[in-house]
This record gives structure tokens, C-alpha cells and sequence, in this order.
């Protein structure tokens, strides 16, 4: 099975915070896990894509690459994207179906509307998705702590499904690259 994992918007300032935003919930935590996943990639022949939102410290400088902390791989593709869906306008549709992906791991940030955004648009795009749900993180808002968001998240999207494809939520520590999907289908 074709497989990748794709980091969305771990960048340094989101990540880390600026005088706008404070820094991404669970950040020390977060980037160990974006590591481990990555490392769990690469061991298992598993192609890394990070997307950068152009959004993020106006899309220049030291801000905007991915966090300093985050070990790439030197054979990762980049996609910058101007709008929330990963998706939108950036080419990343179109990579994964030359590759001939069908399934794909999903981290990074933020919560509620990058990484939510992802896994949908993914199912219905035909691809099957393993969310990894202590290898996302968000800002929180007034309504609901990040921690709700978090939990509320990968309770939403454990199962969700349009028509073939689905996703499920499993943790860094699990085997990622190694898809439960037919499980659930044979359910």
C-alpha cells in the first residue's frame, strides 16, 4: 500500500507564538511526537509532506519554515497553501495521485481547522486517513480549551467516513504505517 505522512503547518511561529498568539498547546510535546512519526516514516520507506500556511509570519523568513526542532528528511516535499484546506490551490491533490497514495497519516496544526480540513477532504478525495490524534495541537479559543478541541477532534473523526474511505485516530506510539482501515470495514 501506498502510504505518506503529511505535517501541516509546523512552523516555527506557530508553533513557538509571536506577540500576537501565544504557542501551540502541548508544543514540547507535540514536536516530539511530529519526530517520532517522522522517524517511524522514514524507517518504514514512507514518503514525508509538510505543508507551510503562507499565513504564517507573512510566509518569509525563519517564521514561516518548519520548526527548528522537526527533523526533515532531505527527500520531503513542500506545498505552501493560502487557504485553511491543505488541499486548495497548492498541487498537494495532485502529488498524492501521481504517487498513487492511499493512505495518509495526518499531524501537525491547528486542530479545529487545518488538520480537520485535511482529514475530510482526504476521504472524500479516496484516500483512507490515520489521524494522529497526540500528534496535533491548536491554539484553543474562547469557547473550548485546546484539550476539548483535541479530544473533541479525535473523537469526531475516528470513524468518519464518505462512502469507501474513512479515518481512524491512533497515537504516535502505534504502528501508523501499518493501516486498520479494513478492520473497520469488515465491521
Amino acid at each position: 500500500m501506498n502510504q505518506t505522512l503529511l505535517v501541516i503547518d509546523a512552523q516555527q511561529e506557530l508553533i513557538d507564538g509571536n506577540q500576537e498568539a501565544s504557542q501551540i498547546f502541548n508544543k514540547e510535546k507535540l514536536i516530539i511526537n511530529i519526530n517520532k512519526v517522522i522517524n517511524k516514516a522514514r524507517k518504514s520507506g514512507v514518503p514525508v509532506v509538510f505543508v507551510r500556511d503562507l499565513d504564517v509570519a507573512e510566509g518569509e523568513g525563519n517564521g514561516f519554515q518548519i520548526h527548528n526542532e522537526i527533523n526533515i528528511p532531505t527527500e520531503t516535499r513542500f506545498f505552501d497553501k493560502s487557504a485553511t484546506n491543505s488541499f486548495y490551490g497548492t498541487g498537494l491533490l495532485e502529488h498524492l495521485t501521481s504517487q498513487h497514495i492511499e493512505h495518509i497519516v495526518i499531524m501537525g496544526c491547528e486542530t479545529q481547522h487545518c488538520i480537520d480540513s485535511a482529514v475530510r477532504t482526504a476521504t472524500i478525495s479516496g484516500f483512507d486517513v490515520t489521524l494522529v490524534g497526540d500528534g496535533h495541537s491548536t491554539l484553543g479559543n474562547d469557547v473550548l480549551s485546546s484539550e476539548q478541541i483535541i479530544k473533541h477532534h479525535n473523537t469526531t473523526l475516528h470513524g468518519h467516513y464518505n462512502v469507501e474511505h474513512f479515518s481512524i485516530v491512533r497515537n504516535s506510539e502505534e504502528d501508523l504505517f501499518l493501516p486498520t482501515h479494513d478492520s473497520y470495514r469488515e465491521s
